[in-house]
């Protein structure tokens, strides 16, 4: 009697989902302040807080370890208030407490959709936070825990993106993802110039002698000097977090080679 055999179909192709592997092990996520507000011009949205952790979650399924710092411009900004006179160190400072309120956004988010979480400040509030311990953070991003790193760097005259670079490099995270309003990084404002030319890469050097605005010279330097690539992205575009995870090519990345 002839033998029938079956054949099966990989796992991998019944489920397309199967084949999407993240490129990163660890990453962490540049969030600005402007991010939250939306279309508001002050404050948090909600809808807005909750599109971004729904991002997160999916990211997170691909089993990535995800660290999120995030930048306080939405409810105020320190160099700009050190511009009208008060003292920068006093706005800096309040501009760390600014950064907390994000945090504490995003994580009340984040929870539920049952995404487990730690807040872990600079600036010590124990009744809202715990303090930001080196080993603690990658303790809790080995358990599966996202990590958000607010209150800066705990100093003032340092910006959140220098705060991205130093943690990323502390707990040695594979890339910083910066979320910005645009697809990338342009020659000029394509938002103010129509003849802006993107950039698919470029190198440290380029960024710091061109004077491009991907992050403050302070932390593209970090990056330089500990080999920290940077992918800049546009996060309104709702599943972009994860096309960057699995690595698709979009946005520009900084670095010393090309993706």
């Amino acid at each position: 009697m002839a033998m029938t055999i079956k054949k099966t179909m990989p796992s991998s192709a019944k489920d397309p989902a199967a084949k999407e592997k993240s490129k990163f092990k660890r990453v962490v996520l540049k969030l600005s302040g402007e991010a939250l507000q939306g279309s508001q011009k002050f404050g948090i949205d909600p809808d807005v807080v909750s599109c971004i952790a729904g991002q997160v979650k999916e990211v997170k399924s691909l089993g990535v370890e995800m660290a999120i710092v995030i930048g306080g411009g939405n409810i105020f900004r320190g160099v700009k208030a050190a511009s009208h006179g008060m003292d920068r160190a006093t706005a800096d400072y309040m501009g760390m407490l600014a950064t907390i309120m994000n945090a504490l956004a995003v994580q009340d988010s984040l929870e539920k959709l049952g995404v487990h979480t730690r807040v872990l400040t600079a600036i010590e509030m124990k009744e809202l936070a715990e303090p930001y311990i080196r080993r603690r953070a990658i303790r809790h991003l080995e358990k599966g825990r996202v990590v958000i790193f607010a209150g800066g760097i705990g100093n003032p005259y340092f910006t959140t993106d220098t705060t991205a670079a130093l943690r990323a490099i502390e707990i040695g995270a594979d890339v910083i993802l910066k979320a910005t309003r645009v697809d990338g990084v342009y020659t000029s404002d394509p938002e103010l110039d129509k003849n802006a030319k993107f950039c698919h890469h470029l190198s440290y050097m380029q960024v710091l002698s061109q004077g491009l605005k991907v992050m403050d010279s302070t932390a593209i330097s970090l990056c330089m000097d500990n080999s920290l690539p940077i992918i800049v992205f546009n996060l309104i575009k709702k599943g972009n977090i994860k096309k960057v995870i699995i690595g698709q090519n979009i946005g520009t990345s900084v670095g010393n080679q090309e993706r």
